[in-house]
């Protein structure tokens, strides 16, 4: 798809996608969950949705997806987060959604929601990248959310956490893009080169896009 075809879906679905942000928004307030220096934690939900808009060009396979993706970002911490199940997310998406772009939407938010475990890597395990890997856009949507993180962590917070998460952050790459790159020759499942070096731009003091693109090639 091109970014301008991607654009003008956007501006098709700007009223449901409107609704679906705020629907998100009211359910993470309705538990109280707040982002990083307690702002609404619809701030960090609009910023996976930037980086949505600015990249879901080089994955959305055709009209049909683009609602679903827009849902999955806004609500991908919803289980996980906001005491809903995958039941009660399935019914929320049809709502706006037909059943197959429902079904759609709900994969991508059960499959970035973090199984138990005492720690993070216990939480993010071998398991649920899997599950990532094998669900249409879901890798995509993870590496917004990672790519809405740093961003916040490295511009604005520039605290202690803030500087801490930022190396957590940076150690994690070379493990973290690996575990969400599937290989698949279905665009749906791929994570664009464009993201992948936006997130290394933001974390790598110098970065070598060359030198990204051939590690990325391989």
């Amino acid at each position: 798809m091109t970014k301008e075809e991607f654009q003008k879906y956007q501006e098709k679905y700007a009223p449901q996608i409107d609704v679906i942000r705020q629907s998100a928004h009211d359910l993470h307030q309705s538990v109280n969950q707040t982002y990083g220096d307690d702002l609404p934690y619809g701030f960090h939900l609009d910023m996976v949705a930037e980086g949505i808009s600015d990249f879901g060009y080089l994955v959305c396979a055709g009209e049909d997806d683009v609602l679903p993706l827009f849902f999955g970002g806004y609500y991908h911490d919803s289980i996980e987060d906001a005491r809903v199940t995958y039941n009660d997310v399935m019914n929320i998406a049809r709502k706006w959604l037909t059943e197959e772009q429902a079904l759609m939407a709900t994969e991508i938010v059960y499959a970035l929601t973090n199984d138990k475990g005492r720690t993070r890597a216990e939480r993010a395990g071998d398991n649920y990248y899997k599950g990532i890997r094998e669900t249409p856009y879901a890798p995509f949507v993870k590496l917004c959310d990672r790519l809405a993180n740093v961003t916040y962590t490295c511009s604005v917070d520039s605290g202690r956490k803030g500087n801490r998460m930022r190396e957590v952050y940076k150690q994690e790459m070379d493990h973290f893009l690996p575990s969400i790159e599937s290989h698949s020759d279905d665009p749906r499942r791929q994570i664009p080169f464009e993201a992948v070096t936006a997130l290394a731009e933001i974390l790598i003091d110098e970065v070598d896009r060359d030198e990204i693109r051939r590690q990325w090639d391989k």
